[in-house]
């Protein structure tokens, strides 16, 4: 990997979302909660989610990952409330098709999704990307 490769991946952009992750924690009740971990680099993401009205009312997550799955995990935390499940299985599956087929970054509240492209030519890194989404879809019941 160049040196500029690993610029790209690492903007400043990415490590100022890694630094500032909303709804770091639990929830005392949540509806649903899901964890993935990557097999690749142990990564490890716990989504807490509370249904209301089939929207996500309340939102907590619980990130062990690198910094591309923390940045990952601060970009779904910025946009995850009021949205629905359908809606986050969208959003997760846009994001699995930005990194791994050239698809468009994920639309409307989770466009901030389009950060992490650099992390297209980095297949290794796919999976900590992916965990937050994963956990948070299939916590909502996606």
């Amino acid at each position: 990997m160049a040196d500029d490769d690993l610029m790209a991946l690492y903007s400043r952009r990415l490590l100022a979302l890694a630094a500032d992750i909303p709804h770091l924690g639990r929830l005392p009740a949540p509806t649903g909660s899901a964890t993935f971990r990557s097999p690749q680099c142990g990564s490890t993401v716990t989504a807490h989610v509370l249904l209301a009205d089939g929207r996500v009312a309340e939102f907590a997550q619980e990130v062990r990952a690198c910094a591309l799955g923390q940045a990952s995990a601060a970009v779904l935390g910025g946009a995850v409330i009021g949205r629905t499940p359908a809606e986050l299985a969208a959003a997760r599956d846009a994001l699995r098709a930005m990194l791994t087929q050239g698809g468009p970054a994920p639309a409307g509240a989770f466009a901030g999704a389009k950060a992490l492209s650099p992390a297209r030519d980095f297949p290794n890194r796919h999976a900590s990307i992916l965990l937050a989404w994963q956990a948070a879809a299939e916590a909502a019941g996606a």
